[in-house]
């Protein structure tokens, strides 16, 4: 069996470190279109985006050094017939620092049986030498590899409320957004090669799921929360379905007592889902 469940679960978990410096902090608020919003594209008084936790460690300042490659102890699966799924980050600190290093421990948390699919469910968490930072979880679906009779587990988050939204923007993305954001750490040709995206089944190199995450969380940060990124301090989605750079997100928000749920769909192609099961969760203070 490709997935053997007891192994990986009970894996002991590993460790990587992890650096990064303001360049990378400035080229991943770049490639979300920030522009000359001098908070986010000026160290002078530099802003962090949390979100930027999910790419530490992997962007220009690591040079050439390989990216490390997905091996998931009691997962021998083609990584072809891997999707990112889903993805959940939280923050423990008011401010992520621009420049640092930590360390990260990842384990297996869940292996959920999906029937056509299995998800598995990736729990990172990142501390530095003054405590945790970070934690993350990344759902991964392996198509195929689902009907072992294991639990189906849960969706994401909440289920989108029902009436109207209490908000809704419009974020555009551009034609070169995917070239940009490929240099925070993905190379995978899926967002840049013509045929290799047409070979995977798309019609054009398609837009980063985590770039449509962090185009969501700099909205809701700038929208909402009075431009201080210290007041998101959770942002939880399924990515349901790929934009096309130069697309345009449309995002609904229900407000709730701590936060927001929200929905992210496509405009251009008839409201096709993007995100769904989705959520912020935000607070009143913060620097």
């Amino acid at each position: 069996m490709p997935i053997d469940v007891d192994k990986a679960l009970n894996a002991p978990p590993r460790t990587q470190q992890l650096a990064w410096t303001t360049r990378d902090v400035l080229l991943y608020h770049l490639s979300l279109g920030s522009g000359t919003e001098l908070r986010y594209s000026y160290e002078g008084d530099l802003e962090v985006l949390p979100t930027f936790a999910l790419v530490a460690g992997q962007g220009i300042s690591t040079g050439d050094r390989p990216a490390e490659g997905l091996t998931l102890p009691g997962v021998d699966v083609d990584l072809a017939r891997l999707l990112h799924a889903g993805q959940v980050v939280t923050l423990h600190r008011d401010r992520l620092p621009t420049s640092g290093s930590a360390e990260r421990t990842t384990r297996i948390a869940e292996v959920q049986d999906k029937g056509k699919a299995a998800v598995i469910v990736l729990a990172h968490e990142v501390a530095d030498a003054d405590g945790p930072l970070w934690t993350s979880k990344m759902s991964i679906w392996a198509r195929g590899e689902g009907g072992f009779g294991g639990d189906p587990g849960t969706t994401a988050g909440p289920r989108k409320p029902e009436g109207d939204p209490t908000h809704v923007l419009d974020v555009a993305t551009t034609p070169d957004q995917a070239l940009l954001y490929r240099l925070n750490g993905d190379l995978n040709p899926l967002h840049a090669d013509p045929e290799f995206a047409a070979a995977a089944g798309f019609g054009a190199p398609i837009l980063h799921g985590l770039a449509s995450y962090g185009l969501v969380a700099k909205a809701i940060v700038d929208h909402f929360l009075d431009g201080r990124p210290a007041r998101l301090r959770e942002l939880g989605a399924r990515f349901a379905g790929p934009v096309i750079p130069g697309e345009t997100l449309r995002i609904a928000l229900w407000q709730q007592e701590n936060g927001f749920s929200l929905s992210v769909t496509c405009p251009e192609r008839d409201n096709a889902a993007v995100l769904t099961d989705a959520w912020a969760r935000t607070t009143s203070g913060g620097a």
